[in-house]
């Protein structure tokens, strides 16, 4: 069940003394900030319901519409979820990668940037994320890895899922790296790379029985790299594996836009 957190234990004592009501027109985002700070703080926790707005309107010294408005600069920010008409108030998201997944797309597609630049930018952050994993992975992170190679991928060389499937495995290789950094950026490109690599298989380049099981020994000799903590050979065979796949899906179709690729 998700808690309704009191403000008390959120906040530190220093910043319990009630604030004199300010009418600057950047009240509201003054107020935004500060609750924005608590979530990145992990104060407030993904599920949890804000303080009612007595509760917050007395703390913060503010009035209501200026209260409401804050609230909604983090929901524009996809920060907390409102329903309207609810009598337990706005609740926390805390996103993932999603929520910056789609500007960067169309800052791509703006930029008029091709799907080889794309390519390119998977190659140089894959490798190291691949390093990272041999050399500070848990067993939890391996046995996740193993379980989207042996449930999560199609057997079958011709499913439709294929794309889909192959790109989870990617992005989960890059945030399951320990960076977060490298993963949110995986996260941005994977809807384009993913997207791409359909069309590929669809109308271009269909996949044949022995390039899936090319591919599966790939990413099993990936993983046998991971568990032996070698990160040099780790690193080596993904940039060698990321090299390869980058000339046979680039083949043809190099000036390809991401704008043609997102649609």
């Amino acid at each position: 069940m998700a808690r309704t957190t009191p403000l008390a234990p959120m906040i530190g004592p220093d910043a319990m003394t009630p604030r004199a009501a300010v009418r600057s027109p950047k009240t509201a985002e003054l107020v935004a900030g500060t609750l924005r700070r608590m979530v990145v703080d992990g104060q407030l926790k993904d599920g949890d319901f804000l303080p009612n707005e007595a509760e917050l309107m007395s703390h913060f010294g503010v009035s209501r519409p200026t209260l409401r408005e804050a609230v909604r600069v983090l929901e524009s920010e996809r920060l907390v979820e409102v329903r309207r008409g609810s009598r337990t108030g706005a609740r926390v998201r805390v996103p993932g990668p999603e929520i910056v997944a789609r500007p960067a797309g169309l800052l791509l597609e703006l930029s008029g940037a091709d799907i080889a630049d794309v390519m390119v930018a998977r190659a140089a952050i894959e490798p190291m994320a691949a390093r990272l994993l041999a050399e500070n992975g848990t067993e939890e992170a391996f046995a996740e890895l193993d379980q989207l190679l042996a449930e999560h991928l199609p057997k079958d060389h011709q499913s439709d899922r294929l794309a889909e499937t192959t790109g989870d495995f990617h992005r989960r290789v890059v945030e399951l790296s320990g960076n977060a950094t490298l993963g949110i950026i995986a996260g941005m490109l994977h809807e384009i790379t993913v997207r791409h690599t359909a069309f590929l298989f669809k109308e271009r380049r269909p996949v044949s029985k022995a390039d899936y099981e090319k591919l599966m020994r790939s990413y099993r000799r990936l993983m046998e790299l991971i568990r032996s903590g070698d990160g040099d050979a780790a690193e080596s065979h993904w940039r060698k594996h990321l090299d390869t796949a980058r000339g046979l899906m680039l083949q043809g179709i190099e000036t390809v836009k991401v704008r043609d690729v997102m649609g």
